[in-house]
């Protein structure tokens, strides 16, 4: 065998063994990873998708306000309407209830220290001042009704166990109750059921000697 053919073969060998070299490399180099496969997260979401949409949670949905019940005083008698009663006034106007436009009732008290007659007139002027009182502060006149009870719904004794008059407690029964409420529960106090007389002054139909507004000319009187 020539030098020439030694040479060739020798060639054709490492040319062999250099493909085998790089063939067995390729083998066990790791496959490449597969792609991620999209999912419904990874899509485009639209702002009008639910989740991106605002929505009013309980506690932030209006709630409506308690019904409002205050008490103007006249301790000292006749139907002149006091400073603490002009504070409670302006309470009152100030109020939310007063804003949601319900009804406005007042209900007018006095002591027992006249006639049944005398009592129910002054009962009822007290309640008319206040309802001056409080158009004067921009309520509609036709939200509000009056009661007039006289001495018969007293808070405190008219008398002292000795029969004597209690005058304490005569003051406190000189007063008008402020109600605003929702027309459905104008008559619903806790603890008692209405009386003849509310229960007159609800229904819409006709004008109740007790209960209907009274005209400007008398009130001027």
């Amino acid at each position: 065998m020539t030098a020439r053919s030694l040479s060739v073969r020798s060639y054709l060998a490492m040319t062999a063994l250099s493909l085998g070299l790089l063939t067995g490399a390729c083998r066990n180099e790791p496959a490449p990873a597969p792609s991620p496969t999209p999912t419904e997260s990874d899509a485009p979401r639209s702002i009008f998708q639910p989740e991106f949409q605002e929505t009013e949670s309980a506690d932030e949905l209006p709630i409506a306000p308690e019904p409002l019940r205050e008490t103007v005083g006249f301790p000292e008698g006749g139907s002149e309407i006091d400073e603490a009663g002009m504070r409670i006034l302006e309470t009152v106007l100030g109020s939310s209830q007063l804003a949601e436009d319900w009804p406005i009732v007042l209900r007018g008290h006095s002591d027992a220290g006249g006639s049944g007659e005398v009592n129910l007139r002054a009962s009822r002027a007290r309640a008319e001042a206040v309802r001056e009182a409080l158009i004067e502060g921009g309520v509609a006149e036709d939200r509000i009704t009056i009661i007039a009870f006289g001495e018969q719904n007293p808070i405190e004794p008219n008398a002292l166990p000795n029969g004597e008059a209690n005058e304490e407690g005569r003051a406190a029964n000189r007063r008008v109750e402020i109600t605003i409420d929702s027309p459905e529960d104008i008559v619903k106090t806790p603890g008692r059921e209405p009386t003849i007389v509310e229960t007159i002054a609800t229904p819409e139909p006709g004008p109740s000697p007790l209960t209907s507004p009274t005209p400007a000319a008398s009130r001027r009187r």
